[in-house]
């Protein structure tokens, strides 16, 4: 049986004024702690005055501004007042929704739409994404395309898709899945194309290939630059669903954030315009805030990337 080596190591500190001091024995035990406690990562939570100073703080002296700025010019009538109503018209906007008992039900028609669209894409995606990345072939043959339908606008697909399947969901999800599946394939590709050799050979060397080297060396690998694809792909779902809602109109689609903000342009109420904007921003901030940076700063803690609250 092999014994293990705890030779002391000879290592000579210093004193305080710089002299050479005795050598003193340090074992590899101790260099093993001490190695296991620079790999070690600590996650330090931020007090929560500093949090609010240093996160909530800016963003509201932002919204102040902006409401300020905006005040300020409707009270100078730098314009007419039905193109620039004042804040406080967009808010009896607002309460006029809530009182009407339809402002949720508005919010909630975009955001299902938006949301089982959007997972309809990643189902969609990933497995291109991976096909596109690993299969050089096919990158060659469907690469350039997925980078083409990337930098079309998705407001383009609205009319096609209405002709195709009628004024329906359907139109409204095949718009958001041409918007969002070359997002969040690209991603998943460039995410890949950034993974260490060295981690797919000790993957194959272990038995990891396939389907099973995807799932455990793969994906985990490309992980940052996968999720980053799929921020980019919820914006580009959100935007795609916000185009077809402005131009498709039908009884059976309901009214979401898109058919509001049209019905309120072709009514001349600029306040409502101003609300529609509003809240589709407002939802777009919520979705990134709760959902994609959690999860980014678990993965970059996760990798040792970040070691403070933020």
């Amino acid at each position: 049986m092999a014994s293990t080596d705890t030779t002391p190591v000879q290592t000579q500190r210093p004193t305080a004024d710089n002299t050479p001091a005795k050598d003193s024995p340090v074992s590899t035990e101790d260099l093993g702690a001490g190695l296991d406690a620079l790999d070690s990562v600590t996650i330090q939570h931020a007090p929560i005055t500093r949090t609010l100073r240093e996160k909530v703080l800016p963003p509201v002296i932002a919204i102040a501004l902006v409401l300020g700025l905006w005040q300020l010019a409707f009270t100078l009538h730098l314009t007419d007042t039905y193109k620039l109503p004042s804040p406080a018209m967009v808010w009896h906007s607002l309460t006029d929704l809530w009182y009407a008992g339809t402002l949720f039900s508005i919010i909630w028609t975009s955001l299902w739409r938006g949301i089982s669209g959007f997972l309809a894409a990643v189902a969609i995606g990933t497995p291109i994404g991976l096909l596109v990345a690993r299969t050089r072939p096919v990158r060659a043959a469907i690469g350039p395309i997925l980078s083409g339908l990337q930098s079309l606008p998705s407001v383009a697909w609205v009319p096609a898709a209405v002709i195709w399947l009628g004024i329906n969901d359907s139109a409204m999800y095949a718009v958001i899945l041409l918007g969002a599946v070359p997002s969040i394939a690209n991603g998943l590709v460039s995410g890949i194309d950034q993974v260490p050799p060295l981690f797919l050979r000790a993957g194959r060397t272990m038995g990891a290939t396939g389907l099973t080297g995807a799932r455990h060396v793969l994906l985990p690998a490309a992980l940052p630059g996968y999720l980053a694809g799929l921020k980019q792909g919820w914006a580009f779902s959100w935007r795609s669903l916000m185009a077809a809602e402005l131009i498709a109109s039908s009884p059976d689609l309901g009214l979401g954030l898109g058919r509001y903000l049209e019905n309120r342009r072709e009514d001349i109420d600029m306040p409502g315009v101003l609300l529609g904007i509003i809240l589709i921003l407002t939802v777009g901030i919520a979705i990134d805030l709760l959902v994609f940076s959690p999860i980014e700063r678990t993965v970059l803690r996760s990798r040792g990337l970040l070691t403070t609250n933020r």
